[in-house]
């Protein structure tokens, strides 16, 4: 029976190991694919729309608070702090996971892939596909319209494949920061809708019990 469960845990130890190399293998095929084969035109694609990831994400929520004060509208006011609320979180979870997972960025473990630019932080997860998953899944909670969903993840996936094409992510760091960014706003506009409806439910019970 021992040397039952002994050969029992080599073999699932054995499969644990073939299954993340050939996960990594994968993982880093795909992105020499799309790294190494790149016109100058798509360099230059990806280069802009990374570096618009933190200018649209961080002025999305000011510009709604701004339009919302001006027109004293507290409605998108709300989604405001909601889509800002939704970011942070976002970036408390990114900064949380690279510090915990560690994960050097490829072109560290691999000489071959060539990076647009050198990030000083890990790779894991990448900080600006969540970023851009977090705000454009908040603002498709808030205004679940075509042209506000298709735009916005049209934009949101560029943002993902531009981290590929530049060299300094993996695809599983992509994918991890989608997840990320969504989930973590799906998170937060569940928590908003319960704080605003108990919010309301404490208006009506104070207003009933005036009357």
């Amino acid at each position: 029976m021992r040397k039952f469960t002994t050969i029992i845990l080599l073999c699932s130890t054995f499969s644990l190991f073939t299954t993340q190399v050939s996960a990594q293998n994968a993982d880093i095929d795909l992105l020499r694919s799309i790294n190494g084969s790149s016109s100058p035109v798509l360099r230059h694609y990806s280069t802009f729309i990374s570096s618009t990831t933190t200018a649209v994400a961080l002025s999305t929520p000011v510009v709604m608070g701004v339009v919302a004060l001006i027109e004293k509208d507290d409605n998108l006011l709300k989604n405001a702090i909601y889509v800002g609320a939704a970011i942070g979180v976002d970036g408390v979870m990114t900064y949380s996971l690279k510090k915990v997972v560690n994960r050097n960025r490829p072109y560290i473990t691999y000489p071959d892939i060539h990076p647009a630019a050198f990030e000083t932080s890990y790779s894991f997860p990448s900080g600006h596909t969540s970023l851009a998953f977090a705000t454009v899944t908040a603002l498709s909670l808030k205004y679940p319209k075509w042209y506000v969903i298709a735009p916005g993840y049209f934009w949101a996936c560029s943002v993902g494949y531009s981290r590929l094409n530049l060299g300094v992510h993996y695809p599983s760091d992509v994918l991890g920061g989608a997840l990320l960014g969504a989930g973590s706003a799906f998170v937060t506009y569940k928590v908003n809708e319960w704080f605003w409806k108990k919010r309301e439910n404490k208006k009506l019970i104070g207003l009933q019990t005036y009357l």
